[in-house]
């Protein structure tokens, strides 16, 4: 299946963000990485793995809302997905769904994330 390297991607991405992996997530975010968070701001990889080594950012769930749209063109791909994520920030807790885009980028048998967004979804009732 051609999108299975993607799938897999993301649920080790998934994996290590709940976990709070450094050295999964150092692997799997491109050097290069820009991140626009809920709030419009612009993160690099450096800030992203800063807030999860910190304990800043403590991901407790990530649930899947829905499909998981990916499109694979070559050595990039789309991913566009919606979650119910909850945690901690800045020791407060959140819950929230969630739009994220994402753009992998595959160098050397190795996908990366390469660009990413949030964005915040309305509260389903």
């Amino acid at each position: 299946m051609q999108d299975e390297p993607i799938v897999e991607a993301e649920s080790a991405l998934r994996a290590a963000m709940l976990a709070g992996d450094i050295t999964a997530l150092d692997a799997l975010l491109d050097d290069g990485l820009c991140f626009t968070d809920q709030a419009g701001n612009r993160l690099s990889k450096a800030d992203d793995l800063a807030a999860h080594r910190s304990r800043r950012l403590e991901l407790k769930t990530i649930d899947l809302v829905g499909p998981t749209d990916i499109r694979r063109w070559g050595d990039c791909a789309t991913v566009c997905v919606a979650v119910d994520l909850a945690g901690f920030f800045d020791r407060e807790s959140f819950f929230g769904r969630f739009a994220y885009s994402r753009v992998w980028h595959e160098r050397d048998g190795r996908w990366r994330v390469v660009l990413a967004h949030c964005s915040p979804l309305p509260a389903t009732g």
